[in-house]
């Protein structure tokens, strides 16, 4: 067999962590093409496969994730080791990738990474915007920010934020149509405006008053899978909008957005900031985390 060395070994690990050739050569900045040959010369080398490919998708076969489970640890290593460099340059330094969805970036994430890059200049952030639920791991981020209860049970979960809680409104003009809700169940006789996630389910409303919970699914002529359209649509008129209580406060304020059923719209925690459990943060990721916790 002849020498595979480190650069082999990190060309496979970013096809096996990404599942993709074109994900993969963006990270390591080649093409997909030259990705392609190199693992082949790769697998020529081991004499054997490492990668199922077809047009459509790439799956480690089991020598592949064999590979893939006894090098990643190791490769995480060398990262810590060289990261542990960066305590004799006196300041954090490095770079930070955080796949959030569109609300919590704009809602709590970007003010707070803002004032983090004031305080940490050395630091580089990237924030990725994803409203599906996305394995962040394997699209190489160092960390997440959604609501709790999406958090996986083998992470390690940080508040990032306030408490947040949701707001159904309307257009003032949409209420000279339709009458009030009084409940959340007279929503089913109700045009409302549908949000469906990128995996392609709909979002539920979900109320909880008294000690009583529930979970509505909504119909309505409209669906959309951005919140800022949704905030358009009901400025338009074109139904009864589900969001967050300060994505449309400041209508609801001026008189452009009319507001129901708030006794039914409890508070929630809010978003957290989630990142794998290991035996060593990167620098970054690490000045984060302590900056998140002094600025709650």
């Amino acid at each position: 067999m002849r020498k595979i060395g480190p650069a082999d070994l990190a060309t496979f690990l970013a096809i096996a962590q990404h599942s993709s050739f074109r994900k993969a050569a963006v990270e390591l900045g080649v093409t997909a093409s030259a990705l392609s040959h190199a693992l082949r010369s790769i697998e020529e080398r081991l004499e054997i496969r490492l990668v199922n490919r077809t047009t459509r998708s790439v799956a480690l076969t089991d020598a592949g994730q064999q590979l893939f489970s006894r090098v990643k640890p190791a490769f995480l290593d060398i990262e810590d080791a060289l990261d542990d460099l960066n305590a004799f340059r006196g300041q954090p330094s490095g770079k930070l990738r955080i796949n959030a969805a569109r609300a919590a970036a704009k809602l709590v994430l970007l003010p707070i990474v803002s004032k983090f890059l004031q305080a940490y200049p050395a630091v580089e952030v990237e924030l990725l915007v994803n409203d599906a639920l996305v394995d962040m791991v394997a699209e190489g981020c160092d960390a997440g920010v959604r609501f709790g209860e999406m958090v996986a049970a083998d992470m390690i979960a940080v508040p990032i934020g306030p408490r947040h809680r949701f707001a159904v409104v309307a257009s003032p003009g949409y209420f000279e149509q339709h009458p009030e809700p009084v409940t959340p169940h007279d929503l089913s006789r109700q045009p409302c405006i549908r949000y469906r996630f990128a995996g392609g389910s709909f979002y539920q409303w979900e109320f909880e008053k008294g000690g009583i919970e529930l979970e509505i699914e909504v119909t309505g002529p409209l669906t959309l899978g951005d919140q800022d359209l949704m905030i358009g649509a009901a400025l338009d008129g074109a139904g009864l909008a589900y969001l967050f209580e300060d994505q449309v406060q400041i209508h609801v304020a001026e008189g452009r957005l009319q507001r129901v059923l708030e006794d039914w719209c409890p508070y929630y925690p809010g978003f957290f900031l989630y990142y794998p459990s290991r035996r060593q943060l990167p620098t970054a990721m690490r000045a984060f985390v302590d900056f998140l916790k002094v600025s709650r």
